[in-house]
């Protein structure tokens, strides 16, 4: 089940973030963000357990997607691209238009799904990460844009 991130997931969150993060967002980062207006998080939960999760930054008619993960065991199974869906959705019904993320130039699974979702890599950011060092890609999924990159009519 993917639902709106509450107070009470913060735990579970930043647990997720230490887990699978090398530089993780700390659980008041995580609360101060989810206090802000201009931020969306989500959650995927399955028999009561915070499995995953996604968060959204609007930058006026944009959307940054902040950081999406989803614990190892439960990966391969789409929950990642639920969270990425949900995020979009729910940022379209708040007037985002477009979307951009960073991602590892080596996650090649995230990649594929944010492909799937009609994101571009439009630019590299070099030696962007930390910890290990690696570039990101800076992908978008422009307005108009649909799943696979084709175009909305």
């Amino acid at each position: 089940m993917i639902r709106r991130m509450r107070p009470s997931d913060l735990a579970d969150v930043a647990g997720l973030e230490a887990e699978n993060f090398s530089l993780p967002w700390s659980k008041r980062q995580l609360e101060e963000s989810l206090n802000d207006s201009g931020y969306l998080f989500f959650v995927a939960e399955e028999e009561g357990k915070v499995i995953g999760y996604g968060g959204l930054l609007r930058v006026l008619e944009e959307g940054d997607i902040t950081n999406i993960v989803v614990k190892e065991a439960y990966r391969g199974r789409g929950i990642g691209t639920s969270l990425v869906k949900a995020l979009l959705e729910e940022g379209k019904r708040l007037g985002m238009q477009e979307f951009t993320l960073e991602v590892r130039a080596g996650n090649q699974a995230a990649i594929h799904v944010y492909e799937s979702l009609g994101f571009v890599c439009e630019g590299i950011r070099r030696r962007f990460y930390e910890r290990p060092a690696e570039d990101a890609w800076i992908m978008w999924r422009r307005k108009g844009a649909s799943p696979a990159g084709s175009r909305e009519a």
